[in-house]
């Protein structure tokens, strides 16, 4: 039997009438989380039955005749936002390359690590792009949305985008339910700072990237899973030789030091941050703010953790069909319907992993 979703208490279906009334909210002691879950869900107060509107549906979706000025695809932005991220990894790497040999080995070790650092970062740059690919939102045709994203951002970032696509649209489907594909990452917060520390830890030292390689190396020995296997083994012999043009031979070193070692390092954390962000410790049900984290966002994390505005990630979740750069704009339409409340926000994403941790 499907386990049923937690129910929350219909609005009235007229919003003058809303207006008119007590606002209600929603019954957080009623709910029943399954076992794992819930244990970072917002007070009751953050919660207000306000949908519908005029403008908004029952589950925070803009209606038909509001929905499209959220929706356009902007394919020429789009296009500039791949380079950029070729020009932070590849044109990093290129940069300190010819800048290193003028300097002193004092000063030289230090931009190495840096580059070492931002390289992970690049990995979220590739992955977010991926991420619109895989919900078409990259270019409005069909073949070069999938074709760029396969290739020029997903593949060179180890991500099989046909299959992550599937896997995540599952998690839209239903988050928290039968069939979300990263429960075991979101659930059982909060956690205690041991745990925390412990996660963190195996993401850093390499544990939790060795595991995802090995899968990728597994999959070229299965008949169904090697024609992916093989299409990102060759966009990393592309990325291998696009190095080697790079910094020449003798800085063979360059693909595992400042592509390999940060996808499997740096990029682990950041993910994980990233993640637990958005959904750590909440609960399966139809409203998504339930399921999904709203926290403030600043420049520095959007630089580190969750650039391309991926961080309005609960506006994401009541539409998945808004391009990123529009998400900042839906979310303050949610906020204005008063969907979304200042209580319902983390002021910092520091706030909420301290939180996450504090069992």
């Amino acid at each position: 039997m499907a386990t049923e979703l937690h129910p929350i208490v219909d609005p009235p279906s007229d919003p003058a009438a809303a207006a008119a009334t007590t606002v209600a909210f929603v019954d957080v002691e009623a709910l029943e989380p399954l076992p794992g879950q819930g244990g970072m869900v917002p007070p009751a107060g953050a919660l207000p039955l306000v949908l519908p509107t005029e403008r908004l549906n029952t589950r925070g979706m803009a209606v038909p005749t509001v929905r499209e000025q959220f929706r356009r695809i902007h394919n020429m932005r789009n296009a500039a936002n791949v380079v950029s991220v070729w020009l932070q990894s590849f044109g990093l790497i290129a940069l300190v390359c010819w800048l290193t040999p003028k300097l002193s080995l004092a000063l030289a070790i230090p931009v190495w690590v840096a580059t070492f650092v931002l390289m992970g970062r690049a990995f979220a740059l590739y992955s977010i792009l991926g991420h619109e690919a895989a919900h078409r939102l990259l270019f409005s045709k069909k073949a070069v949305n999938d074709f760029v994203g396969r290739w020029a951002v997903a593949y060179p970032a180890f991500v099989p985008l046909d299959v992550y696509r599937r896997s995540h649209f599952a998690h839209h489907k239903d988050e928290f339910g039968p069939n979300e594909p990263d429960l075991n990452l979101y659930n059982g917060y909060p956690i205690t700072r041991a745990s925390m520390r412990r996660k963190l830890t195996r993401d850093a030292d390499g544990n939790t990237g060795w595991k995802n390689l090995k899968g990728l190396l597994r999959a070229l020995g299965s008949a169904t899973a090697r024609p992916v296997a093989l299409k990102i083994l060759a966009s990393q012999v592309m990325v291998l030789v696009v190095l080697l043009a790079i910094g020449g031979w003798s800085r063979w070193w360059l693909y595992p030091l400042l592509w390999l070692a940060p996808w499997m390092t740096v990029w682990r954390v950041l993910n994980r941050l990233r993640s637990i962000a958005e959904h750590g410790g909440m609960m399966r049900s139809d409203d998504r703010r339930l399921t999904t984290h709203v926290v403030h966002q600043s420049w520095a994390a959007r630089f580190w953790i969750v650039p391309f505005n991926t961080g309005w990630h609960l506006a994401h979740h009541a539409d998945m069909g808004v391009p990123f750069q529009d998400l900042p704009r839906f979310h303050r339409e949610l906020v204005a319907s008063g969907w979304v409340t200042v209580e319902l926000e983390h002021p910092s994403y520091v706030s909420l992993w301290r939180s996450l941790a504090s069992r």
